[in-house]
């Protein structure tokens, strides 16, 4: 493909550099230089961040002009205003994006400077930018939102012609993704030229994401008209491998720290130059490093550990050490998953499943970063049958099956928040604003009733708080709404954002004595009386009040398990599909691949105790014990929608034969244990035709009548409010504690839902419960390949490989750690009394 006119300057450079311009890049460039928008869809460490920004340069180059230069004194030559907005899902990632920026610039001497703005910028420099912004700003979503809250954004963003979303399928179905969706549709009011183009490496919906992106088109305007998707027809190379240690009775057959691999992983890298070691959570990344450090003492110095709990400076320190390859390894979560380039790194280890193979290539992808390198990935398992998902992941992979991510609709927290930047900022005519929101994908629906409904609310309060003055945020002057209360422009300015962690909950008795803590958002699934099983106790909850969850000792021995964050990473539909795929292989005899040729005997036990369902079917397992009759299920869908199913289940199975019932899950099936036989219609014990006859066709409703909805809700609430700007979580070195934050969410609820019923963030605290908390979407799918399927009940005389780690799961929370231990170790004996050798 023939170079762009005017990129020779561009070309030379890279020569210089020993750097070939691949196609896409040239490809990208001519686009934008024509005027398009679009989306870069490329490998990681193939050269994104250079298929669109030399083309800025180019376009200067080609047709820029030294009128509107910025002079300062202590640059006399001056620079070009903001031009290029570069935006990042992480602060992280904005020093390693300034320094790819500033090279070419450099090098070349071109007028252009370049920084960065996040919260770990000073507010020294921040305050700076404010007046004189560089020519190149690269920042994350949450700070773009302040900027445009300034009344001179107008004037400061009039130049600009490029907007990069980086990571962009990091931030699309989410909240920040929004938020993006909505400065973008401001962005094209105030400089109507500019184009917009998103860089992503792993990502399925490529067309959808890019509608996402550009918005709808309004048909009166030229800019972002034209828009073309950018695919590297690049085969980056990424080699993923099992780690398989040398006897499979070396592995636990359930659990998910993986410590008892930690002999292998040494070995690996020992055997690299330098090595990213990921872990799906914190508290196991603590761990791991831990254990290696105390087995290979000699590790101390050139060893470190990274992830989001940790000081900035601290993660900073991090991230450079391991540029200059003075670390052998580092010990991560997610926190290091994207876009750094390491180019030490030559070799990556994944501790237990990936859950998805976005993650697995996005996170392969920090090795080899580099065109021409090789990416490798190490798979160790923490358990043996999750051997199944590290090879369903390494195929996957090879197939590029990458997990779609989908766009948000209606966020109307996200946009009470955005109506109060803008009219802080320039202010805003109603129907201009309520046309600009309609451009985005997430609001391209939004009602004129919806949007007159949103204006009262944040300009009086609405029906419920009309009464309450710091509700009433904006005001309309001469047809226009403002602010212009300095009180109210400086707690917004502080409230930007969108991002709010799950809290943990303190587990108390009546009597005040502590138990432990629990997440928050298991806890807002019980209902008062409602029993769980936690610190080797059965429990039911008396209350809450504030972050306390206040119980009592049960006398029913029964009850659910929480869940704490490693169990949050559902396994992928993607995933699912493909781990089903290899164990109908395998019930067929096919055990081609190395992972499912380790695990034959464990399979073949599986089979001949119970049996290998087909693609085709749904394995339904029945089994008596001393605890009482077992119900195990296996749809292979992940673990919240298995836990939504199995709620269901129980529910419909009290409708035909009111019982207690205990539910366990993970993301193969689930368990509902009950002490009584389980009839599955009126005297019948048979599976088969209540699977098959399952209703779903009033899925939310059956939902809210065996869930504590409300309550979800209320919890979920919480999150909107703090959006949406109901609640101001307190100026600097005075933040409100959580409990101030719960309970006044929690009143406002009330409130609303009283004296407001049509509340718009009501309602979406109602739809946010069943599509993030149970993946309502996807559980509708699941429950039609339940009923469409052939049911395989198989009634079990000896517990089944696949049944273990789902009696496990319940049992380690009613048991102590010693006699859990015991009570794994005689099942594992058993299953290996009838292993073939």
């Amino acid at each position: 493909m023939s170079i762009p006119d005017g990129s020779k300057p561009i070309v030379d450079w890279f020569h210089k550099k020993n750097w070939k311009v691949f196609d896409f890049q040239k490809e990208a460039w001519q686009h934008y230089l024509d005027g398009y928008s679009g989306l870069i869809h490329a490998s990681t460490g193939t050269g994104k961040t250079y298929a669109i920004w030399p083309a800025a340069l180019i376009e200067w180059m080609r047709h820029g002009d030294l009128t509107d230069m910025i002079v300062s004194k202590k640059d006399k030559r001056g620079h070009l205003p903001l031009t290029v907005l570069w935006l990042t899902p992480l602060r992280a990632l904005a020093n390693d994006i300034a320094t790819s920026l500033e090279q070419p610039v450099r090098e070349l001497d071109l007028p252009f400077t370049v920084e960065t703005r996040t919260g770990d910028t000073s507010s020294s420099r921040r305050a700076k930018q404010k007046d004189n912004l560089p020519s190149a700003l690269i920042t994350t979503p949450e700070s773009l939102s302040i900027l445009l809250s300034y009344e001179n954004s107008a004037e400061k963003f009039k130049h600009l012609k490029l907007v990069v979303v980086d990571e962009w399928h990091e931030l699309i179905g989410n909240k920040r993704g929004v938020q993006v969706e909505l400065a973008l549709a401001r962005l094209r009011r105030l400089a109507p030229e500019m184009r917009v183009w998103g860089l992503s490496a792993t990502i399925g919906n490529l067309e959808q994401s890019l509608d996402c992106l550009l918005g709808a088109q309004a048909p009166n305007k030229t800019s972002n008209a034209k828009s073309c998707l950018v695919q590297a027809k690049i085969n980056k190379e990424v080699v993923a491998q099992s780690v398989l240690p040398p006897r499979l009775d070396n592995l636990p057959w359930t659990g998910h720290t993986g410590l008892p691999m930690v002999e292998e992983v040494i070995k690996l890298i020992d055997g690299g130059r330098t090595s990213i070691v990921f872990t799906n959570v914190r508290s196991q990344t603590e761990q791991w490093y831990q254990r290696i450090i105390e087995a290979r003492e000699d590790f101390c110095g050139v060893a470190a550990l990274h992830h989001g709990s940790l000081d900035a400076e601290v993660r900073r320190w991090v991230e450079l050490a391991l540029k200059e390859e003075r670390l052998k390894f580092v010990v991560s979560t997610s926190s290091l998953d994207l876009g750094v380039d390491f180019s030490p790194v030559d070799r990556v280890m994944q501790i237990g499943s990936p859950k998805g193979v976005a993650r697995a290539m996005q996170r392969a992808g920090r090795s080899g970063h580099s065109p021409g390198l090789v990416s490798k990935l190490y798979l160790v398992p923490s358990h043996a049958l999750e051997l199944v998902e590290m090879a369903a992941a390494r195929i996957a992979m090879t197939k590029g099956n990458v997990e779609s991510r989908y766009p948000l609709n209606n966020s109307i927290d996200v946009l009470c928040q955005h109506v109060v930047t803008v009219a802080l900022g320039t202010g805003f005519k109603p129907d201009e604003l309520y046309d600009e929101v309609r451009e985005t994908h997430c609001f391209a629906n939004l009602t004129e009733a919806d949007w007159h409904w949103i204006l009262n609310f944040v300009g009086t309060g609405g029906v419920a708080l009309k009464a309450y003055p710091e509700y009433q945020r904006i005001r309309q002057e001469d047809g226009r709404y403002i602010i212009s209360d300095k009180s109210l422009a400086l707690k917004h300015r502080l409230s930007i954002g969108t991002i709010v962690s799950d809290q943990a909950m303190e587990v108390c008795f009546t009597t005040g004595e502590r138990i432990g803590q629990v997440e928050e958002s298991f806890i807002s699934r019980l209902k008062k009386g409602d029993r769980f099983i936690f610190a080797g106790r059965y429990l039911e909850l008396v209350d809450v009040r504030g972050m306390k969850a206040r119980v009592r000792i049960s006398p029913i021995k029964s009850g659910i398990i929480p869940r704490w964050m490693g169990g949050r990473l559902p396994l992928s539909s993607e995933l699912s599909y493909e781990v089903r795929l290899l164990i109908s292989r395998a019930s067929a005899g096919d055990y081609d691949e190395v992972e499912m040729a380790f695990l034959r005997p464990l399979l073949e036990l599986q089979a001949k105790r119970s049996s290998l369902p087909e693609l085709s079917q749904i394995l339904v397992e029945t089994y008596k014990s001393r605890e009482g009759y077992h119900l195990f299920v296996y749809p292979f869908e992940g673990r919240l929608v298995n836990e939504g199913i199995a709620i269901l289940v129980a529910y419909q199975l009290s409708r035909i034969s009111p019982s207690t019932y205990s539910i366990a899950m993970n993301d193969w099936g689930f368990e509902i244990l009950s002490d009584r036989p389980i009839l599955f219609e009126e005297g019948s014990t048979g599976a088969a035709a209540f699977f098959k006859n399952f209703r779903y066709d009033n899925l939310a409703e059956d939902i809210r009548a065996c869930l504590n909805s409300t309550e979800m809700a209320k919890r979920q609430f919480r999150e909107i409010a703090r959006v949406a700007g109901l609640i101001f979580q307190g100026y600097p070195g005075a933040n409100k504690t959580v409990k101030q934050v719960q309970v006044s969410s929690g009143l406002l609820y009330d409130v609303f839902v009283d004296f407001d019923p049509d509340n718009l963030l009501v309602r979406q605290a109602h739809d946010e419960v069943l599509e993030r908390h149970l993946e309502i979407s996807r559980m509708i799918g699941a429950l039609s390949r339940l009923a469409s399927s052939e049911i395989v009940e198989v009634p079990l005389t000896k517990a089944s490989p696949f049944c273990l780690p789902l009696m496990v799961d319940r049992l380690r929370g009613k048991l102590t750690s010693e006699k859990l231990a015991q009570r794994i170790l005689r099942m594992q004996l058993d299953l290996a009394k009838d292993m073939r050798p």
